[in-house]
């Protein structure tokens, strides 16, 4: 997976390839190192093929965080198979999906 990160207003994560097991520690450890000043954080999936149970950990994680310093998650741009993913977990529940 490849992580594109920029300051635009919002901080925004532009994820691409498999949000999975293994990847899910590279965005962790990618959030982790970045300062977020900004008061919402988006997570751009437009490129992501596939998310797995340890991503929407990852992004549950991140969340929460951000929530105990009053900042905002939301996930953008969701392909069919990501967006079937959301669906059936309830994440879209849960998250911010735009």
């Amino acid at each position: 997976m490849e992580i594109s990160i920029k300051h635009d207003g919002a901080l925004i994560f532009a994820l691409s390839g498999r949000l999975d097991t293994i990847t899910s520690q590279q965005l962790l450890q990618a959030f982790a190192k970045e300062k977020v000043e900004e008061e919402l954080l988006i997570v751009d999936m437009k490129d992501l093929e596939y998310i797995s149970s340890a991503g929407l950990r990852a992004l549950l994680a991140m969340k929460k965080e951000l929530a105990s310093k009053n900042k905002e998650l939301e996930v953008h741009n969701l392909n069919d198979i990501c967006k079937e993913v959301f669906r059936v977990t309830g994440m879209g529940n849960i998250l911010t999906v735009k």
